[in-house]
Order: C-alpha cells, then structure tokens, then sequence
C-alpha cells in the first residue's frame, strides 16, 4: 500500500496565516504575583477539564498534548507522536508512531494504550462528549505494541489529522473511574506543560509548571487564567494591576493605547457572530422574513461602529478571505429589497409600522449573554436594522442557563467559527440530524441540500469535490438562511511588556482558553532588561 505523509492533506485544507503582535500600551505591570508568574482575564471557562467530555478538543489545553499541535502558522506538527502520520493511499489509515520516554505528570509512562484509550471512550455510547461527531469516520483505532497507533477510517475524512490534536487521557486513571462523573474531570492528570494547581469555578483556573516535561519545564512557573465574564470589569482589573493580560473588545482594548508597559495583540479569527433564526416560531420560521432580515442588516457599519473596524462583515461561517468562500454569496445591504420580500410575502406595516400577516405580528425575541459588550452591541443593532423593516426585535440578556431552555423558539446572538477545516463548524451548525443538539444547531435549521452538501464535504477525499459541496452550503443559505450572520470578529488582548515570545494565531470562535498570545505561554521567556 502507497503511503503519504499527513502534511499533503492539511496542505489541501485550509492554510491559516499568523497575524503579529500590534504594539499598543498601558498601566503598571500587573497581577503582583511575583517574576514567574502570570494571570490573565478570559470571559469563559470549561464545564469540565476531562479531554474525554471535551476539554481541549481543539489543541493548546495546557494540562494534555495531542498526537500533533499547531506551530504559529497553524499547521500541524508533531507532539506525543514523533513525526505526521502516514497515511494509505486510499486516505483510510492513519498510522502515528509515538515518542519515546514521555510520562505523565504523576511519573507513569504514556504509550500507545492511552491512545486507544482516549478515542475508544470518547466514542463510547455512554460518554458524555457532545463533540463525538467529530470523530464519525473512525472505524477502529488500534496499538501495534507500545509505541505505534493505527487509525481506520470509515471514508477518507480528509481533514482527520486535525482531529488528532485531541489531548490524551491516561488509561491507569481515567480507565478507573467513571467517565461522567469521576475526579478526573475537575482533577485531571496529563502529559502537558502544565499541571492543574486549582479550580475554582466561576472564579480561576490555576496551573503550575511541570518540571518532567518532554518538552522542557516552562519558564513562567505560574499560570492562572482568572475568569471574569464581564468585559468592563476584566478591563478595569487589568488597569489595576489584578491581571497581566485580558482578552477585550477592541474599545475597551483602545483604552490603553497611551501606556507604555503593555501591548496589545491582533488575531485574525473565523469567530463569526449570528442571530439564530429559529424554525419553530412563527416569524423567524418563514423563509421571507429570514431572506429580508439577511439583507437589512448593515454589516459595514457593525464592523465600523461596533468593532471599531477589527474585523469584517460576515456573509456566512467562511470569512471572506478564506479559500473556501463561496464567491457569489456575499449579502449586500439593501433595505428596500427586504421590505418589497416582505411586501410580497403578506407582511404588511401595521399601524404602530410593524409588519403583520395572517394575524401573526412580525416580532419576536433576541437574547444575548449579560455582560458580554460585543454580544449586546450586535443584538442591539440588528434590532435598530430590523425595526427599519418593519421587524420588532425585543433584545434580552441572560445567562446560558436561561437562554439555552429557550433556543428551540427564541432568536439568540451566537457564536462560532474553525480555522481548521470547514467540517468543524458548518457540520454541527447546521446538519440537520444534530438540531437541538445541546449548542449544535441551535436555529433548528433543516435543510435537505444542506444536509446531503455537508455529508459530500465530510466524506469525500477530493479537494475539489469538497470545495464545491461547501459552495453549495453558502448558496443555499442565500435561499434560506437560518441564521443571520453578521461580523467577523478578530480578537484583541491587551498583555504586560515582561515576557518574550508573544504571537497569536489565526483563531476559532472558542478563544481566551487555548487561543490569545498565551497559546504558547509554555515557551516564553522573561524579557531581558
């Protein structure tokens, strides 16, 4: 059988670029928590810290490793395995050899087992891992001994190797106890940079340096990510001196512009932000006032006004710029059209100037999480362009606890995007065999061409077979959108001058955990004076 390295197919799927660091600056350098330390303000944090629920899926979880990583370029490099994958000429076996001597933190030796392990209980019928579709095209994942790891394929999954940045779980642990609800969900054990020192939810994440590292023990010792949901008060607390860095929205970020002890980093991102147009409500249901609020919204103006132009009007989950765009299926803003398909489907401006059809008044709800400044300022515009339609949008904010009971009939301004490949999010968006899937398809959106388009993309292992599969995604959510896309979102941090070796990466929409200048922060090194 022709074997081929893995780096021809990630070369065939997207190629992310990095985007520098651009220096701004700000208050006394922060956290006070001594020179090999670090603290930095996230927005989120994980509901467990098991990579068999979900923890790191997509890579740079601190705590594990994966087989493979990313360098700055996002492409695929080797971690727990020794060098990319082989793979069958039929793209059905990937074959990983594994490195030698790495151990997990508590001195046991990893090897092919964990592995098996690992993927084995992820696809397990009774692990809780809302994220085992990922990992559909396993067939049957084996050991040769213990240092060599063969993946079956169900079809030639082309992207797949990006699926094995997936972190492992120690089998001598996890194996013992329960999946669902066992410790090592909150007191994980790993092969990473890192080891977990404390978690206090809702309040931080803490982490110490792991002195057996493969990789070396990292040179900050310390490592707390402090969460903090609101993004005024993550600002006020890095100005204070409480964090050495935040991830903030771009105004709050402009605050520190004048001070010369930090700097503020850029990434590009495929985080697109949405207003979810559920199927089960009356008005977000009907394909004409999905196909008029498309085009009432003003992007540009979302992304000059709210964004403070870091980022780009967004035309569906691909932003522009990415090769897998779809030409053709760019949305402009035009508000006489919505109103004349509105017009023409039976919506007519009532006396107060919202629109009524069939005694059905075109209004419903939009909610958005507290505290989150860019979430609320997208819902407000959008309802500011739809009441210009003749469309009342009543924008509420709440917690997920309260807005996820309420995602089958109430609209939501949502989140999402992957850098990787375009499986990684369309797939779970929108395929309709996952709707009301937990976060999956939160819109309900049910569409045949979409389906049958997203299963060619999946399965096919011709580049260009897939290219035109996803086109066809982006053209039938012209037709029937489900959801509203509105901006593409690039990120920015704000981060104390004292460390060397700061980058970010191109960025997917679950950001501040594994993404933000500390994606690497295992490799930085005390800035010399």
């Amino acid at each position: 059988m022709t074997a081929r390295t893995a780096r021809g197919v990630a070369g065939a799927t997207l190629a992310a670029a990095l985007i520098t660091g651009v220096t701004a600056c700000s208050a006394p350098a922060a956290g006070g928590s001594g020179a090999d330390a670090v603290v930095v303000g996230i927005a989120t944090e994980p509901e467990t810290l098991s990579p068999l629920l979900g923890y790191g899926k997509d890579g740079n979880s601190k705590i594990f490793d994966g087989l493979l990583t990313h360098d700055a370029d996002m492409r695929l490099k080797p971690a727990l395995a020794e060098a990319l994958p082989e793979v069958s000429a039929d793209g059905r076996t990937y074959t990983y050899g594994l490195r030698k001597g790495v151990t997990f933190s508590d001195g046991e030796p990893f090897s092919a087992k964990d592995v098996v392990f690992t993927y084995r209980t992820i696809l397990d019928a009774g692990t809780n891992n809302a994220s085992k579709t990922e990992l559909d095209a396993i067939e049957s994942v084996e050991a040769r001994g213990e240092a060599t790891v063969v993946f079956t394929l169900k079809y030639p999954y082309a992207p797949f190797a990006e699926r094995t940045v997936l972190p492992i779980a120690p089998e001598h642990i996890a194996g013992k106890q329960d999946v669902n609800s066992g410790d090592f969900t909150t007191r994980p054990v790993g092969t990473g940079p890192y080891t977990l020192a404390g978690w206090s939810k809702g309040e931080k994440i803490s982490f110490k340096a792991n002195p057996g590292y493969w990789g070396g023990e990292p040179a900050v010792k310390r490592f707390t990510m402090a969460v903090v949901k609101d993004d005024d008060v993550r600002a006020t607390r890095l100005r204070s001196g409480e964090l050495d860095g935040a991830i903030l929205p771009p105004n709050l970020a402009g605050g520190f512009a004048e001070d010369p002890a930090r700097s503020t980093y850029a990434a590009k991102t495929f985080d697109y932000r949405n207003v979810t147009l559920p199927t089960h409500h009356p008005v977000t249901g009907d394909v004409a006032v999905r196909r008029a609020l498309d085009i009432a919204v003003d992007r540009g103006a979302m992304v000059d006004k709210l964004l403070e132009g870091a980022g780009r009007p967004a035309h569906g989950p691909v932003p522009t710029g990415s090769p897998w765009f779809a030409a053709g299926t760019e949305r402009r803003h035009d508000l006489d059209a919505a109103k004349r398909i509105l017009d023409e489907a039976g919506w007519k401006p009532g006396e107060d100037g919202i629109r009524v059809k069939d005694g059905v008044r075109a209004s419903f709800p939009l909610w958005y999480t507290s505290g989150d400044k860019i979430r609320q300022d997208h819902a407000l515009a959008f309802a500011s362009d739809a009441k210009k339609a003749g469309v009342e949008v009543r924008t509420e904010a709440g917690t997920w606890e309260v807005i996820e009971p309420r995602m089958k009939t109430e609209a939501v301004l949502a989140g999402g995007g992957s850098p990787a490949d375009p499986d990684f999010d369309q797939y779970q968006l929108l395929t309709s065999s996952l709707s009301g899937d937990g976060f999956n398809n939160m819109a309900r959106y049910d569409e045949p061409a979409v389906d049958a388009a997203l299963a060619e993309g999946r399965r096919s292992g011709d580049p260009g077979a897939r290219k035109a599969a996803y086109d066809t995604v982006q053209h039938e959510l012209v037709k029937n959108p489900g959801y509203v896309f509105l901006t593409h979102i690039d990120h920015v941090y704000v981060v104390g001058d004292t460390w060397e070796g700061l980058t970010t990466q191109v960025e997917p929409h679950d950001h501040g955990l594994g993404s933000g200048p500390w994606w690497n922060v295992e490799t930085w090194m005390p800035k010399q004076k």
